[in-house]
């Protein structure tokens, strides 16, 4: 056997007692018993999948699901019954606890009333797709609301209502714009207002075109403008002020009255014993006519 053929037979052995060994070892490891590590938990009751907002739950929209009892979520259910019949006054995304700070008061009913603060309003606006800031207006951002009107000889636009939370963003068929017998698309956006804002913008309606402008939800600072006009837009000169109209007519002055008579002077004359008193000049005439 020359050196070629040892040399490839040891390699040849080699390769199998490590084979072999490799096999021995991985059998070792196999019938070592799996150790399960058992981890406290308890029951959390989360959205089945995505609920948005005024949502009524039912026991489809729930599943309870263990939860490790180190981090306990605040305010959750351990059960579905405990909570089946109540709305969301905010979306839940699926997986998602389901707490009480989530879901509407007991007997509070679904939609949007249980969502709405105590103190203020929801007001819905129709806008078109643009105005509604081409489908970003979704619930849970924040929006400046500006109104273009027109005064006198000139137009104008400015922001009336700023940091405006949308509850809702959806889309309805207007049977008032309908074309051609069939209802057309438009978007609706409620927004959470004050009562002196629903007043402002109930009036903007009115008065010209609402449109959205949206804002950063961290920007907390409001919106303070003086507003731009057409005129200070476009360079032309501001329209003049408007002058009321005025009649032909003199004006009458009625004339100042006479200034009242000076007060008269007293003089005490004594005559034959006997004290007189007369006016002085009533003295003066009497001495004229003495002499």
């Amino acid at each position: 056997m020359n050196r070629r053929n040892r040399t490839l037979l040891v390699l040849v052995v080699a390769v199998v007692i490590a084979g072999a060994a490799s096999f021995a070892v991985f059998r070792m490891i196999q019938r070592i018993p799996v150790r399960e590590v058992e981890v406290a938990s308890l029951h959390v009751a989360v959205a089945a999948e995505n609920l948005p907002m005024g949502t009524r739950l039912t026991k489809d929209h729930i599943k309870v699901i263990g939860w490790p009892a180190a981090s306990p979520v605040k305010g959750s259910f351990a059960t579905a019954d405990e909570i089946v019949g109540r709305g969301l006054i905010q979306a839940v995304a699926a997986n998602e606890p389901l707490t009480d700070n989530k879901l509407a008061a007991v007997e509070a009913g679904a939609g949007l009333p249980p969502s709405i603060p105590p103190g203020m309003r929801a007001v819905s606006i129709r806008v078109n797709e643009v105005v509604g800031v081409a489908g970003f207006t979704v619930p849970g951002t924040r929006v400046d609301v500006l109104v273009t009107a027109r005064e006198q000889n000139d137009t104008g636009t400015r922001t009336i209502i700023s940091n405006v939370q949308v509850l809702t963003a959806g889309t309805r068929y207007d049977q008032e714009a309908a074309k051609d017998g069939q209802p057309l698309p438009s978007t609706v956006v409620t927004l959470l207002l004050t009562p002196s804002d629903t007043e402002k913008i109930t009036l903007a309606q009115n008065a010209g075109a609402i449109t959205l402008v949206l804002r950063n939800p961290l920007d907390l600072e409001p919106t303070q403008t003086n507003g731009v006009r057409m005129a200070s837009l476009t360079g032309a000169p501001a329209p003049p002020p408007r002058v009321l109209p005025t009649t032909n007519r003199a004006r009458v002055v009625a004339p100042a009255p006479p200034p009242p008579p000076p007060a008269p002077r007293l003089v005490e004359k004594y005559s034959a014993g006997k004290k007189e008193v007369i006016k002085s000049d009533d003295m003066v005439k009497s001495d004229e006519v003495i002499k």
